[in-house]
């Protein structure tokens, strides 16, 4: 029930009592439950959003390879889960991350697009709908449920030009050529920039707000890249120790970026656009040097 205080949500979910609460943003609380334990209570008003992601965190958590906030309680609107305990990131951790981080996306999913058991088809990354439709094919998928919806609504929007467009339609043409190896799907956090990255008070690593499906692992390195991680290259060591990545990955980074460039892009406007742009463009650039 949305007219509830975050306080007697927790209560409500968890059922203990509360001893206190100190309100984040309009949306997050921290909640204090008889006893001493500090809980995130979190509310989300668009349908489907909080079943999205408590089901993406208990997934993710189901792997046991990476740290993920543990999931006390949930209904439409509200989600409580365990707090973080607010650090900086460690240089002797980030490997240990890495590794996790390749186990995690080792874990799988049943195929491309797969929700999390439990999981809305209709889901969102961050404020824009994404919606969980599998496949078996990722070039194909990638190019109709993750790049072109994204690429026409900023049109119609007015944000990018249909001209300007047609190098985001090319690089979907070319896909199969683009994509590299064939992998499987992979169990992604789905929305995995630096932000979404939480280091505690031991310097360990936690996931929060997945945007979780099954996808290409390459894709979760890719947005890692894109708005700058502390001491990436250690956790790439530590991914790459565990699990190798196919040759040429690095240069496939704007490909897999096009996805997180363009949800912006209808979100924030003309920038991103650009951006998104450019990704294609260096895409087709790389694809060109390599013999695609």
């Amino acid at each position: 029930m949305r007219s509830e205080n975050p306080g007697s949500v927790a209560e409500r979910l968890t059922g203990r009592p509360v001893s206190g609460e100190r309100r984040l943003s309009a949306t997050l609380t921290e909640v204090t439950l008889d006893g001493g334990q500090v809980v995130m209570v979190k509310r989300g008003d668009r349908p489907g959003a909080v079943r999205a992601e408590a089901a993406g965190l208990r997934w993710l958590g189901d792997a046991g390879t990476v740290r993920v906030p543990a999931v006390y309680g949930d209904d439409a609107h509200w989600l409580v889960t365990e707090r973080v305990p607010h650090g900086r990131p460690h240089r002797r951790t980030a490997a240990r991350f890495g590794a996790g981080l390749a186990a995690l996306h080792s874990a799988g999913a049943v195929a491309f697009g797969a929700a999390p058991p439990g999981g809305p088809g209709e889901a969102y990354i961050g404020l824009a709908p994404m919606r969980n439709t599998p496949g078996d094919d990722w070039p194909r998928w990638y190019a109709e449920q993750r790049v072109l919806p994204y690429l026409r609504r900023a049109v119609d929007d007015g944000v990018m030009r249909a001209t300007e467009a047609a190098v985001v339609e090319r690089v979907c043409e070319r896909l199969p050529e683009l994509a590299g190896p064939a992998e499987p799907p992979a169990r992604l956090h789905g929305d995995l920039w630096n932000g979404n990255l939480l280091w505690d008070a031991d310097g360990q690593a936690w996931l929060i707000d997945p945007a979780a499906h099954g996808g290409h692992r390459e894709t979760d390195l890719a947005m890692l890249h894109l708005f700058g991680c502390p001491h990436l290259d250690l956790i790439l060591e530590g991914y790459q120790h565990t699990a190798p990545l196919a040759d040429g990955w690095s240069d496939r980074i704007p490909l897999h970026q096009l996805f997180p460039l363009l949800v912006h892009t209808v979100l924030f406007g003309r920038g991103y656009a650009e951006q998104s742009l450019a990704a294609a463009r260096a895409t087709l650039t790389r694809g060109r040097r390599h013999g695609g």
